[in-house]
Formats: structure tokens, sequence, C-alpha cells
């Protein structure tokens, strides 16, 4: 069988633990055997990025923004334990903190929909897509544990050296804890942006909320941000296709989307926006089964799985032990990077190989074969079969060769 040829690399991003294991046997089973895959490799691996000093990151994300688009394995952020464990020199910030600022972009996370894996939420029948702006507010904030009875102010100082703000935020009269959180309208202009893009470019609806109604100024920037650039920019793009941008409150949001169909995209700022994808992605089934893709405002994308290194799986694979870890999520970060090279590069086989990939490992579960996590989920009609990894990637294999044959 003749391999389909690639023009452009990808830029593959290699991770850690049991995903980097898995990241192999997805390309070895499921990839190299139908297409001549060409990416650029970058190894972000925790020891990896020790050795370069994190460099290996920054070249990562600069390359991403050369050739348009990567593909991300799961990476570890290191917390006091995993610098003990890893002997590192220090704490390495997030690698998908630093590629996001890098690329300016936003994470929009969807789930990966089977018949026989009902989502909690039952009125749900199409996937909800959470786009969270992934920078500032709590994530970024100043943080003071305040000692004693005294005076919090905020002051804010011109580049030419004028006080413009000296406001009392507070007088305690006892210990307590102050924070200060700040957002750029740059990146909220970039988010709102990757947010209309994205809408229209999968012609979904557009949901936004924030809490405008207390933060009178800073959600209500927001607000009026996404307001201003839908009129000026996408209004008539919208109204085109037939689909809609909404506003609401947060919590009005919450209630509309658990009473809801889905089959919409969901905007919301940082916070909100990491709490809500764990909420969609455990309502749908599985955190192995939801999909995430980094878009920036001028169209580079970096596709990777929502989940992170499946840590305890990986050490019962260090004692020999096979492992029924559920690798769709990584399936279908390849299959969107190949999708969108092949859309980028007018190459119509990468993206039908890349539809046959998601189809084959669709069938697979839905035929009941399928790892632990699904498992015991399973409501399907047909008998469920748990199989380890490899033994699934390899089912997956067998019906893509059955359609190659056809």
């Amino acid at each position: 069988m003749q391999k389909i040829t690639m023009t452009t690399p990808i830029v593959e991003m290699d991770g850690d633990e049991m995903t980097r294991i898995l990241w192999q046997e997805i390309k070895d089973e499921v990839i190299l055997p139908y297409v001549d895959l060409k990416t650029e490799y970058y190894d972000l691996g925790l020891k990896h990025r020790e050795e370069t000093q994190d460099q290996v990151t920054i070249d990562a994300a600069n390359a991403n923004k050369k050739y348009g688009v990567a593909v991300k394995c799961a990476t570890i952020t290191p917390n006091a334990q995993r610098v003990e464990e890893y002997n590192l020199s220090r704490m390495w910030k997030s690698p998908n903190g630093t590629i996001r600022a890098i690329l300016d972009g936003t994470v929009f996370r969807a789930p990966i929909m089977v018949k026989g894996i009902s989502p909690v939420v039952k009125t749900w029948k199409q996937p909800i897509t959470i786009a969270r702006h992934a920078f500032g507010d709590v994530y970024k904030a100043t943080e003071f544990r305040v000692p004693e009875k005294g005076t919090a102010s905020i002051r804010f100082v011109s580049q030419s050296g004028e006080t413009l703000l000296d406001e009392t935020v507070y007088e305690f009269e006892c210990p307590g804890v102050l924070q200060g959180q700040f957002n750029k309208d740059s990146s909220i202009r970039s988010f709102a942006h990757s947010c209309f893009r994205y809408a229209i470019s999968t012609r979904q609806d557009l949901w936004f909320s924030t809490k405008d109604t207390i933060s009178k100024l800073y959600d209500h920037t927001f607000k009026d941000i996404f307001q201003e650039i839908y009129e000026q920019e996408y209004q008539k793009t919208f109204e085109e296709l037939g689909i809609t941008y909404f506003y609401t409150l947060i919590d009005d949001a919450v209630a509309r989307v658990i009473r809801s169909k889905g089959g919409f995209i969901w905007a919301c700022k940082n916070y909100d926006g990491d709490v809500m994808s764990d909420m969609v992605s455990t309502a749908f089934g599985s955190l192995a089964m939801m999909t995430s893709v980094l878009v920036s405002p001028d169209g580079n994308y970096e596709y990777e799985a929502a989940h992170g290194t499946v840590t305890r799986h990986y050490y019962r694979y260090l004692k020999g032990e096979e492992t029924s870890t559920n690798p769709m999520a990584m399936i279908f970060a390849w299959s969107g990077a190949l999708r969108k090279r092949g859309e980028m590069d007018g190459n119509d086989a990468l993206c039908a190989f890349a539809d046959r990939l998601e189809a084959a490992s669709i069938a697979t579960i839905e035929s009941g074969v399928m790892t632990g996590d699904l498992y015991a989920m399973w409501e399907g009609e047909v008998p469920a079969r748990k199989v380890t990894s490899v033994e699934f990637l390899r089912e997956i294999r067998r019906r893509l060769d059955l359609a190659a044959a056809r």
C-alpha cells in the first residue's frame, strides 16, 4: 500500500511517562503504516527540559509559529516532589503555559462522543466545546497574607511617573488575605478573535459568559471587547452562516448549558474555563475522551490530549505490567494535526486519512472493544471487552487495513 506523502512537517512535541510510551505506539500502529510522516521533533520530556534549561519548550513553540501546526504529548509540570524525583535544578514552568504565551493562543476542548457511553446530563446530544482564555486572572495574581490590622490599597503609577490610581481596598480589622489580579486588552482581543474564528471554522454557535453585573470594570471589559469585535468584524459572517453569538452571565450560562442539547462553543475566562472544562469532560464520560487544540489569532494550531501523563499507569508499566490506558484523545490529537496540515497544504489524502483514523477509533469502541476506563461506563447493546492499550490500537489498525482493502 502506497503511503500518503506530506510536503510540510508537523511540529512534534514528545512528552512524559505513560503518554510518552503510548505516543510511540500510536505512531507505530496507526500512523506510520499509512503516512510517510514528516515532523520536526522536539523532546519536551522533563529530563530534556532540564538538560536544555527549558529552551527546548521555547524552540518548539517558535517552530509551531513557523510551520503553523503542532501535535503535543502530555508533559509533567513539576511540583516539589517532582523536583526531587527528577533531580531538577528548578521547578520548571508548565510547557503548556509557555507555549500558550508565545502563541498568544486560546485552548478549545471538546469531548469525543461514542454510542454506548451516555453523558451524565441526558439532554446533551452533541459535544460542548470549552474555549478557555488561558491568561492572567488568578493564575498570575499577586497574593499576600495580611498578618494584622491595617489598610490595604491599590496604586497605579503611569510610565511618566504620575499616580493615576490610589484607592483603599479594605481596612483590615483582623488578619486575612489579599489578592491582586490583572488582564490586558491585547490578550482579551486575541481571545475574542480566536473564539470567533474557531466558531466560523467549525460552524458552531458561540456563547460567552462573565459576571459583569458584579465586576463592573474587569469582567465588563471582556464583554465590551467581545461585543465590539463581533459587531465590527464577524457579525456579517455569522449571519451568513446561520450561527449566533450569545452573551450571558456565567451563572445563567451554567443553567442554560445543563438544559441544552450541546453543539456549541462556550467561551470562558481563565478560571471559569479551567473549572468548566473539567465539569464538561467528566459529565461526557472521561477526560481520556477530551480533545484539546490551542488556536492563535494569527492561525497557528497545537493539538494535544486534555489529560495528563497517566503517572499511575506508568509506574505499573515500569514493573512490567500491561496497562489498559485509553489513547483516544492522543489519537485525535494526531488526527486533528494531520487534518489541519492537509487543509493548509491542500493535501486531500491526508485529510481523508485523518477522517478514517477517527472513524476507525470510534467504531472500535462502538463494537465493544475498549480500555478499562470506558469498560466501567459501557451501556451499549453489544458486550464490552476490556483490552490493553496495544490491543486497542491493533484493533483500530485492523479496521484501517480493512477499509484500505475495499
